[in-house]
């Protein structure tokens, strides 16, 4: 018996037996009612909402205070002896490169053949909310996060949802907040497992396999699929093992890479196409409030639009507070400022790029796509159609970005996992290298198994996850509004003495206590 047969046999199984399950799960979760002509996923409206709310709770923070996130990130702001691991700006990548991924090349091609270009308009509106939402939860993680003795940090959704709720409403807040973190580390390390991790490594295969030898070719034997996942789990496995200094220190650096990548293959289509612009502009723009899809007029526009912006920077689930909870700082607003940049930068410019490419390129397939074929074409397609019309070579560069996307999207997500798996199991050097193996075996598995039940069930997981988070951050939001105070105050206080050729007024503090 062949593995190749082998595998076919376990992904059918595990198919036959998820599915209803799933299927089930998925009609919870994602449970819709009618708008207009077309459904409206009550989820993707609980995302909505809580970054309205925000939005308006803090006064259109993501507008402004935008500048002052920037200087954040620049370090103008940064405290010698601030606890945590890494610097605002490493923080920021980390938690970006776990957003940014196969959505933002895909799933922006199907949500503009499904809700016409207009679907751009309120997928950029939905992204600037979000901003507000990932500002409120990473402040938590920061404000809630566990120091321990070798220097680490844990923080996230099972950390602040018990601490604050603690600390705000007594004993009976700590126990209503330990039910919520134990919920949201098990669907966080569910979705880490099967979307963060197994997704990943599948897609990215699939694209390798594709583009060296096609079904044909050695990449899509069974030898290529394990050697490809022996080599992804080798390297994820070896950053690690690093902890999250490690992690950064590649997310740093590969995040900035891809993106620029990514973004100047945009630009080079879209200035070969610069006459094409003002036409482009005016349908997202029209169409927003005229639209032109399948998903049902204005209504389904709208919806996909902000469907995909939830799903592509997952403001409001909880999982970047994770990551952002490592930066060294002493005022946790500070980095709920940086966080405020991860959905403009995944959904307002990286999201955006790739719709507006489409529509200047107007390839064929996205033609056919609106024509309501879109799942059958695939988002990945169109998207390399588009960028095709002016770089035939694109499909190469495709696939190095998709493979840069996925690894760093399972770094990210491992690190993720670690966390929730240390609060569900403890935090110790046997817990982390049996998690640590677990997680490198799934790599090799993605190749093998696609697991389309178990992926759906991830998604599940990972939106009942914004249930739990969201409930703990209006509860919480107060505490959120008292420390942005707080840091606003130091910024004031250390813009007035250097305006008056003084030193730093918190490292004069920081003396008086030496002293």
């Amino acid at each position: 018996m062949s593995l190749e047969s082998v595998t076919t046999s376990i992904d059918d199984a595990v198919s036959d037996f998820f599915e209803p399950v799933a299927t089930n799960v998925g009609k919870v979760v994602f449970y819709t009612v009618p708008v207009g002509d077309t459904d409206l996923p009550l989820i993707v409206a609980w995302l909505v909402i809580a970054g309205l709310i925000f939005t308006t709770w803090f006064g259109l923070i993501q507008v402004r205070k935008f500048k002052l996130a920037i200087d954040v990130v620049r370090g103008k702001y940064d405290e010698e002896g601030s606890p945590g691991e890494v610097n605002h700006f490493q923080a920021l990548t980390a938690a970006v490169s776990g957003t940014v991924g196969l959505g933002n090349i895909a799933g922006v091609a199907i949500a503009v053949s499904i809700g016409g270009p207009g679907a751009t308009f309120w997928m950029i509106l939905c992204g600037l909310l979000g901003m507000a939402s990932k500002f409120v939860e990473v402040t938590l993680g920061v404000k809630y996060r566990e120091e321990h003795e070798d220097g680490t940090v844990s923080g996230g959704p099972m950390h602040y949802l018990p601490k604050g709720l603690a600390e705000r409403f007594g004993s009976g807040g700590a126990k209503f907040g330990k039910v919520l973190a134990v919920l949201a580390s098990v669907m966080i390390l569910f979705f880490g497992l099967f979307g963060g991790n197994l997704f990943q490594t599948n897609q990215s295969y699939a694209q390798v396999a594709s583009n060296f030898g096609g079904e044909d070719g050695f990449m899509a034997s069974s030898t290529g699929a394990v050697l490809f996942g022996l080599v992804v789990a080798a390297l994820v496995g070896l950053v690690l093992l690093g902890g999250i200094r490690s992690i950064a220190s590649v997310t740093s650096k590969l995040v900035p890479a891809m993106a620029g990548m990514y973004i100047v293959a945009c630009l080079v289509v879209i200035l070969a196409n610069v006459t094409a612009v003002p036409d482009a502009v005016q349908d997202i723009l029209k169409g927003a409030f005229e639209a032109d899809g399948v998903a049902g007029g204005v209504i389904g526009a709208l919806i996909v639009g902000f469907q995909r912006a939830a799903f592509s920077n997952e403001a409001g689930l909880g999982s970047a507070p994770i990551a952002h909870s490592a930066v060294k700082t002493k005022h946790p607003a500070s980095e709920g400022l940086v966080a405020l940049l991860e959905p403009f930068i995944d959904t307002v410019i990286i999201c955006t790029m790739t719709a507006l490419t489409i529509a200047i390129a107007n390839p064929p397939s996205w033609a056919e796509a609106r024509e309501g074929n879109a799942d059958e074409i695939g988002g990945v397609t169109i998207t390399s159609d588009a960028f095709e019309t002016v770089l035939p070579w694109f499909p190469d560069l495709l696939t190095v970005a998709v493979l840069l996307f996925a690894f760093s999207t399972i770094l990210t997500w491992g690190y993720y996992g670690l966390k929730a798996w240390t609060y569900l199991f403890g935090k110790s050097r046997t817990s982390e290298i049996v998690f640590k193996a677990i997680w490198s075996a799934f790599v090799v598995l993605g190749s093998l198994l696609s697991l389309d039940s178990l992926i759906s069930l991830a998604d599940s997981a990972l939106f009942l996850l914004s249930v739990f988070n969201i409930i703990g951050l209006y509860l919480l939001a107060p505490v959120v509004k008292r420390e942005l105070n707080s840091f606003l105050d130091f910024v004031r206080g250390r813009e007035a003495r250097a305006a008056v050729g003084g030193g730093d007024p918190a490292d004069e503090r920081e003396s008086a206590k030496v002293a």
